[in-house]
């Protein structure tokens, strides 16, 4: 070989073994004027964990730096004093003669609309992405996943695009506040054993999904639905990742995951968590098992992912301005990494509110969960739980049997334990969601039941949420499989032939029904004591059939009458006499008229009246 090109080789590989590899730095920006000084800098590179790290920024020190078991991470802790200003931090990886330079940009906060949490005032409207709208044709296949609109378990086409299309129609309709199933990345596990259109198995903490738009068409879509008064409400897991996450292949920590060698089930045993004579073993076993293979799940007592984790729900409402978290399988991760993190959250933007799904069919544990609980000895900073237990009455309360008795007492027996509860206003109620049968029954062609049931949710307390597709009477069972609840919305799509997001693509009934949901809905907006106002029922009465009950907020009040019997009931106004007091007729907000409070009255078989006293 010639010196000359000996000396050429050696140069190369001189050069080769002189760079430091940094394939990823999480988050890869951060803001100037956080509450928290502190932030955390997760770095993923070959070998990384053997440089030094330097940097000079005014108001800006360096607190800890912390290397993984892996040799291929370094956790970097800042701390961000009040006098720093936004700018570039040009942090150099050192070792030995080896150099990089990695640039951490310092934000200004947002100034923009959001972090406006939701509240009694508000209706939620459940999407999930992939079925609503196909608003743009070209994200449809990523990671060889085939969209298939026949297969109910496959990837459709909708995305973010769609869902900005019909932004009108969800004003139109009433809602006001949008809550999409989650949008960050999940890529598959293979084609036969895992398909990822739901999106509770996220590979990026930090990435929308390609097949429903980018970062920033999701902040896009954010900052269009505050210009049209509407609020954000995004889905996050923080009990579990997908199996195909990226650092799955190159774990940090020897405790980053629960059971980190492989599978072991969760026991789904959610009152070992507030049970006091549960031993720890079953405590844990109900809090580290898996949901399935494909969903490992995270140790959240790992400061380090306790800290990621968190930086990144913060992340995700300063960079989008979301308004609110609904938390998946919110018992299923540690309890002190929940309250830890719901705090945090408040501290920083103290109108927010995050809900936490707790599946429970009993209201004591619901209320356990809530923040202040007066059942409980913990603090779990929640402010919002999710009445399950309502729910399931619902269903006994409004049967699908048109012949068949609503048991009206049901919800009546659910709504006398609310002394358990915390907070009445910070209670999310609904009839179903995108994990339960369709409250929408297809064999239904009368919907007295339909609008018994809206009447009620729309106007006992807390916060109600409205499962898409309900106001046009999508139907769907549990035992069909999960895809069966999450059917595409007729005319989200081009080839479409049918547009139920215009009157004259749907049907009578659907029109009917629509329209019924939409003067609920926009009525619901002005109504002071339906948006926070103390609640007052009577019991049901045995004879009629009848449950009634009051909202009442000032000089507002609003009477609600429920026949659960299938033939036409007389009232007597003398029983509700605390509400009514010196009113003497309430105007029906669905029919517009005026119904006498002076002597008894009717209301027909599986009726609802929903009265603005007068």
């Amino acid at each position: 070989m010639k010196k000359a090109n000996l000396i050429t080789l050696l140069f190369i590989f001189s050069l080769s073994v002189s760079a430091i590899e940094i394939s990823r730095m999480e988050p890869a920006f951060w803001w100037a004027g956080m509450k928290n000084p502190e932030l955390q800098i997760m770095v993923y590179g070959k070998d990384i964990g053997r440089a030094d790290v330097q940097f000079d920024y005014p108001g800006v020190h360096l607190k800890e730096i912390i290397k993984a078991d892996s040799p291929n991470y370094l956790f970097i802790y800042l701390e961000i004093e009040e006098s720093a200003t936004p700018g570039t931090i040009n942090i150099t990886f050192i070792e030995g003669k080896k150099k990089m330079v990695k640039s951490l940009e310092l934000k200004p906060r947002a100034s923009s609309v959001g972090a406006q949490g939701f509240s009694s005032s508000d209706v939620l409207y459940l999407i999930m992405p992939d079925r609503f709208a196909n608003g743009n044709s070209g994200n449809d296949v990523w990671d060889n996943e085939e969209i298939d609109r026949a297969e109910p378990f496959a990837r459709h086409g909708g995305d973010l695009a769609g869902i900005q299309q019909h932004l009108d129609y969800l004003d139109d309709l009433g809602v006001t506040a949008v809550w999409l199933n989650p949008v960050l990345e999940n890529k598959m596990n293979s084609p036969e054993k895992y398909k990822s259109y739901h999106g509770y198995a996220i590979t990026d903490f930090y990435q929308v999904d390609k097949r429903l738009g980018s970062n920033e068409e999701y902040r896009i879509l954010i900052e269009n639905i505050h210009q049209k008064g509407m609020k954000m409400v995004m889905d996050m897991i923080y009990n579990h990742c997908g199996s195909k996450h990226w650092w799955m292949n190159d774990l940090p920590f020897h405790n980053w995951l629960n059971h980190q060698d492989g599978f072991v089930s969760t026991t789904h045993n959610l009152y070992t968590i507030m049970d006091i004579h549960a031993p720890q073993s079953e405590v844990k076993a109900t809090t580290d098992g898996w949901f399935v293979p494909s969903m490992p799940d995270l140790n959240q007592r790992n400061r380090h992912l306790a800290s990621y984790l968190i930086q990144n729900s913060i992340w995700w409402i300063e960079y989008a301005r979301i308004d609110g978290i609904r938390h998946d399988t919110h018992p299923y991760a540690d309890f002190d990494f929940l309250a830890e993190w719901c705090k945090a959250v408040e501290n920083e933007y103290p109108n927010f509110n995050i809900v936490g799904e707790s599946w429970y069919i009993n209201s004591a544990p619901l209320a356990w969960w809530q923040k202040n609980a007066i059942t409980g000895n913990r603090q779990s900073n929640l402010k919002t739980t999710m009445d399950f237990n309502l729910m399931n009455a619902c269903g006994e309360a409004f049967p699908v049997d048109p012949e068949e008795t609503g048991d009206l007492k049901k919800i009546y027996e659910v709504l006398a334990q609310d002394f358990l509860y915390s907070d009445l206003d910070n209670i999310l109620v609904f009839l179903d969601n995108h994990d339960l049968s369709r409250f929408v029954k297809k064999e239904e062609q009368n919907l007295n039941r339909y609008k018994q049931a809206l009447a009620f949710v729309l106007t006992t307390r807390g916060i109600p949420q409205i499962y898409y597709g309900t106001e046009i009477l999508l139907s769907g069972e549990k035992s069909e499989g999960d895809g069966k609840l999450r059917k595409d919305f007729p005319g989200g799509w081009p080839e479409d032939t049918v547009n139920a997001f215009t009157a004259s693509g749907r049907t009578a009934l659907q029109n009917e029904a629509h329209d019924y949901l939409q003067k609920l809905l926009q009525w619901r907006k002005t109504n002071p004591a339906v948006n926070g106002g103390e609640l007052l029922h009577y019991t049901p009465d045995w004879q009629t059939q009848s449950y009634v009950y009051a909202r009442i907020k000032g000089d507002s009040k609003v009477l609600v009458i429920l026949n659960g019997s299938n033939k036409e009931q007389t009232l007597s106004p003398e029983k509700y006499f605390e509400v009514i007091g010196n009113a003497r007729s309430g105007r029906d907000i669905i029919s517009g008229k005026n119904i006498s409070l002076e002597n008894k009255f009717t209301i027909s078989g599986k009726g609802a009246y929903i009265l603005e006293l007068n």
